[in-house]
């Protein structure tokens, strides 16, 4: 079980408790922490206080955070659509609406499952519910993936995605008429302070860069390819909200009055780098699937 403790700053003064210790722990929910909170395994002060508790300057916080429950991940056999493997290292194109690893409440038909039955051989570091999973693309984005089989090319790949020498080009479909043809938005990325499930451009925000230029214009909507130099959680659909040009059919960044395709008109159309073991540059281009196809050409005819 690990301990942690923290120290209420004047920023944080007045602040629900609840909401203070989401923010230190960016991988649990608020109800999660409320649970801890139930739970007794949260003192303020040596005392335990309920999850509206207002937090005073220099409160001292001790949070209990228990083991996480093991998880039994069984491989299915799916029709994965593999475009590179070899004992190092394999590249899925990963269809929209599926789940990269599983979790609570998404114990199946995850990517991860597939890969299971697909390939024994997958690296071991992120634990057993993210086997071989080094960077990841939200449930209804489409696109490549790359995979690691060991743990040797799951350090070497990660670390390229720390140095930012990994290429990753999407292809996303706005909403308005971007007027110049490209640009570069290098906003920091953060927890949304109203809302938990939602990141947002905070001022002590990770740096996230992303750079974009114009492919097509139609109607009222504009196709755009966006270049990533960092990988923060839902990069392209903040950034592109925050300059006002919101992700068409996105239900969390999008207006509500946007096309209903089921999710964000986002793609992960290109992937480049460098093999873990023969040094090598890969590249690999995946197509725009066949409803995004038949969207933008629905688009075009208005």
């Amino acid at each position: 079980m690990e301990t942690i403790q923290h120290i209420i700053s004047e920023s944080e003064v007045n602040e629900r408790l609840d909401k203070v210790i989401s923010s230190l722990q960016e991988e649990c929910s608020r109800s999660q922490v409320q649970q801890w909170i139930k739970e007794k395994k949260v003192t303020v002060n040596g005392k335990h206080e309920k999850a509206n508790y207002r937090c005073v300057l220099n409160d001292q916080i001790y949070i209990e955070i228990p083991e996480p429950e093991v998880l039994d991940v069984q491989p299915e056999n799916m029709d994965l659509d593999i475009y590179y493997e070899d004992a190092d290292v394999l590249v899925v194109n990963k269809p929209k609406g599926m789940v990269v690893h599983p979790s609570h409440g998404h114990m199946t038909g995850t990517l991860v499952n597939g890969l299971m039955f697909h390939c024994k051989d997958l690296s071991g570091i992120n634990g057993v519910l993210r086997p071989g999973i080094v960077h990841r693309i939200d449930k209804d984005t489409s696109g490549l993936l790359m995979v690691a089989k060991n743990d040797l090319a799951h350090e070497k790949l990660a670390q390229q995605l720390k140095d930012k020498t990994v290429t990753r080009k999407y292809y996303a479909l706005v909403h308005g008429v971007i007027p110049h043809e490209v640009g570069t938005i290098d906003a920091p990325i953060g927890r949304d302070p109203d809302d938990r499930q939602r990141m947002a451009v905070v001022d002590n925000g990770k740096p996230a860069i992303t750079h974009f230029s114009v492919i097509e214009r139609l109607n009222n909507y504009t196709l755009v390819e966006c270049q990533l130099e960092t990988g923060r959680t839902h990069q392209i659909r903040v950034h592109m909200k925050y300059i006002g040009f919101p992700l068409v059919g996105d239900p969390k960044y999008g207006p509500k009055k946007t096309l209903s395709i089921g999710g964000q008109a986002l793609h992960a159309g290109l992937l480049g780098f460098t093999h873990p073991r023969t040094n090598q540059y890969l590249e690999f281009e995946a197509p725009l699937p066949k409803e995004y196809e038949e969207l933008l050409n629905q688009l075009r005819k208005i």
